[in-house]
């Protein structure tokens, strides 16, 4: 089977027309050279009004990434102080904007009854996570490491694909995980300059800032595509068995939430979230 190919769903096209921006976002997820995955070029302007193609399975890996099947153990705040450990964690932010672009491009082939200014959108912010990409990835070149001297997990992959509808990708992505990293940012940024790496915490400060846009696409969007925005139905659209305490850190970053367009209820009632 061909790597760019959609699979596990025999329903799905194996293909779609070339010069469509679904056959570019094809060819970005079934990608494995890591320069694509850097630099994948703009696509053409031309969307398909076909079928949905759902990717399955995971998405193409270059050969300088060691995928594991567990998550690496997140490095400490006190073993910041070695610059191998703050390569670490930058390298993780980094594959975890890889994971999104990817997302991206995933959510434009399977939903293609959205309007097609939504889906452009989508392909917008793929290229700001490319643009997260490379900043993290001058760090790590700063810091003496590159791309590849740490194992990664696909963690996004193992979970966004499960989403069936628009707003269960928008639930999941944007104002989950994206929400979630506008509280676990500026703490990161913290941990950073308390060890005296100021370049480290104005690169993290600045992702947190730009992806405000990327909560504020979805917060916008929710309500153009089908209901009003609240912590309830908010919650009720999670592909299970994730909860909102996945989504949250503490503290809750509020004047960032409301600023990217959440209302004080809904980021009152994430703060005050228990499990049942």
């Amino acid at each position: 089977m061909n790597a760019m190919e959609p699979q596990g769903n025999p329903q799905a096209p194996l293909g779609a027309p070339p010069g469509s921006v679904e056959a570019w976002a094809l060819a970005y997820i079934g990608s494995t050279c890591l320069d694509h995955k850097r630099r994948p070029g703009r696509p053409g302007p031309a969307f398909e009004s076909g079928p949905a193609r759902r990717w399955q399975g995971p998405p193409g890996r270059p050969a300088e990434l060691e995928v594991l099947s567990r998550s690496p153990k997140t490095p400490r705040p006190g073993s910041l102080e070695r610059p191998e450990q703050r390569a670490r964690l930058l390298h993780t932010f980094w594959h975890h904007e890889l994971q999104a672009a990817e997302l991206f491009a995933w959510a434009v082939l399977a939903f293609p009854g959205t309007p097609e200014d939504f889906r452009a959108g989508l392909v917008e912010i793929l290229f700001e996570e490319l643009a997260h990409m490379a900043l993290y990835e001058r760090e790590l070149d700063r810091l003496g490491f590159r791309v590849g001297d740490f194992p990664v997990r696909d963690w996004f992959w193992e979970r966004v694909p499960t989403a069936a509808t628009p707003q269960a990708f928008l639930a999941l992505v944007g104002l989950g995980l994206e929400a979630a990293n506008l509280d676990h940012g500026e703490l990161w940024a913290e941990r950073f300059e308390a060890v005296g790496d100021a370049r480290a915490a104005e690169v993290q400060r600045r992702v947190v800032r730009e992806e405000e846009r990327h909560v504020a696409f979805a917060t916008r969007w929710w309500p153009r595509l089908g209901e009003e925005l609240d912590f309830a139905s908010w919650s009720a659209a999670l592909p299970a068995p994730l909860s909102p305490l996945l989504f949250r850190g503490k503290p809750v970053a509020r004047e960032a939430r409301l600023r990217a367009g959440f209302d004080a209820d809904f980021v009152e009632a994430l703060a005050a979230w228990r499990p049942v």
